[in-house]
């Protein structure tokens, strides 16, 4: 047994060892202790240096709370009010773009964003469809130049767009937006405020001094220094700059177009077999004004002719890319404005082949675009709405990205044909929001 006495000395002797813990909350209090102190000496030192910087630390801290999910609410919020950002969603020839802050144009392009301030403009033969926040829809024909004055979103999410058409034509349409928000649009000092899904054409023409307002479906309102007009279906206010008043006209309509479709094939067995063309009635019309080219601007035509009733055969027609449009004629002669301006293409058919491979994959949305896969024989070409797909596997494999495309529901049209005159297609729709 060892003596007790021995453990004892054993314990005492060597080197002795000893620590305080201190935990990382303590740590925290003891720095929390000093920054208060600074700043508090800070504050009464410097009180309106010191109130900015706690204002834009409260700013950060409460948006960063906001993106994780910690702020008030917790809830989902809206579009940021502000100034809004307008995007292209068709671009055919030569369309440019002068931006606010510049003093030089440059070729539009799909991921150019369009602000308050921007220019756009169109050549003989240029087109382009602009969308905005608010969901109305600008399409600038030839020869058109227009001014984005406004848009923009509020707190209350209510939008306000405004465009001046400075010269030259422009289609639009408006969506369905919020009470409160208001689509503008403004020609030669008068502006017309549009009600939500309706349709109107602006027409400018400085050089003549003639200037229009045609609503073509809903409703809108038209001020001119203090007269104010009210436009329905076909309603048109029409004035030159010295003019005391508008003048208010009831216009015919021009007709529905039903085949061919807009985007469609057309299969023919050789370039004798005539294409049949067909459009809807429309009341107090003598004939239809009809119309074929090989561009959408209509530079040129390879079809132009009255037309008595609402059915035509245009025979001879090659293979390739149209489009075509109506307009209605009244017994006096004047013509209504243009109908929508549908695409067909003509395809070479060998009623003798079978039927060709064409397996098309769920589509892929990115936004405005869709991502277009599948598969054919690999000496195969394919077209998505009339566009040449530019790559195909030697397995056969395609793959392609539409143009950004505008809100609603759209037609993709794929098609794949082969060296003998084998074709197959297939038609599905999408909807954009």
């Amino acid at each position: 047994m060892i003596p007790r006495q021995t453990l004892a000395s054993k314990r005492h002797s060597g080197i002795q060892v000893s620590w305080t813990t201190i935990t990382y909350r303590s740590v925290f209090l003891v720095a929390l202790t000093l920054v208060s102190a600074t700043g508090v000496g800070f504050y009464f030192a410097f009180p309106e240096t010191a109130k900015a910087g706690l204002e834009k630390a409260g700013s950060f801290f409460s948006g960063l709370g906001d993106r994780l999910g910690l702020g008030s609410g917790g809830g989902k919020k809206g579009p940021v009010a502000g100034s809004q950002q307008a995007h292209f969603t068709q671009i055919d020839g030569t369309v440019r773009v002068k931006k606010a802050n510049s003093s030089s144009w440059v070729t539009a392009d799909y991921a150019l964003p369009l602000e308050k301030g921007d220019v756009v403009q169109t050549a003989a033969e240029g087109i382009a469809k602009v969308v905005f926040a608010d969901g109305t829809n600008y399409t600038v024909k030839s020869d058109s130049l227009i001014v984005i004055e406004e848009n923009s979103t509020n707190e209350a999410q209510q939008t306000k767009v405004a465009v001046q058409v400075t010269t030259g034509t422009v289609d639009l349409t408006t969506s369905t937006y919020s009470q409160g928000s208001k689509s503008m649009v403004t020609v030669a000092g008068a502006t017309a405020v549009l009600a939500p899904e309706s349709a109107a054409q602006v027409r400018n023409d400085p050089r003549s001094d003639q200037h229009e307002i045609l609503v073509r479906k809903g409703a809108g309102e038209v001020t001119r220094g203090s007269e104010v007009v009210r436009l329905t279906d076909y309603e048109k206010v029409s004035f030159q700059s010295d003019s005391p008043q508008m003048t208010k006209e009831k216009e015919i309509g021009p007709p529905t177009l039903i085949t061919p479709a807009n985007m469609m094939p057309m299969f023919v067995a050789g370039s004798a077999k005539p294409i049949s063309f067909s459009w809807t009635p429309v009341e107090n019309v003598r004939t239809f004004h009809l119309r074929i080219s090989r561009n959408p601007y209509f530079s040129s035509t390879v079809v132009d002719r009255k037309v008595q009733g609402t059915e035509f055969s245009a025979p001879g027609l090659q293979e390739g890319a149209y489009y075509w449009a109506v307009q209605s004629v009244d017994a006096r002669g004047k013509e209504s404005v243009e109908s929508e301006r549908n695409r067909f293409t003509v395809i070479a058919r060998n009623p003798n082949e079978a039927s060709l491979l064409l397996e098309i994959e769920p589509f892929i949305q990115h936004g405005r675009v869709i991502e277009v896969r599948g598969r054919t024989e690999a000496s195969a070409r394919v077209m998505v709405n009339g566009q040449e797909v530019p790559i195909i596997s030697q397995e056969g494999k395609f793959h392609y990205f539409t143009p950004p495309l505008p809100n609603g529901e759209n037609a993709i049209t794929v098609t794949a044909q082969n060296a003998r005159g084998g074709v197959n297609t297939q038609t599905k729709k999408v909807v954009i929001q």
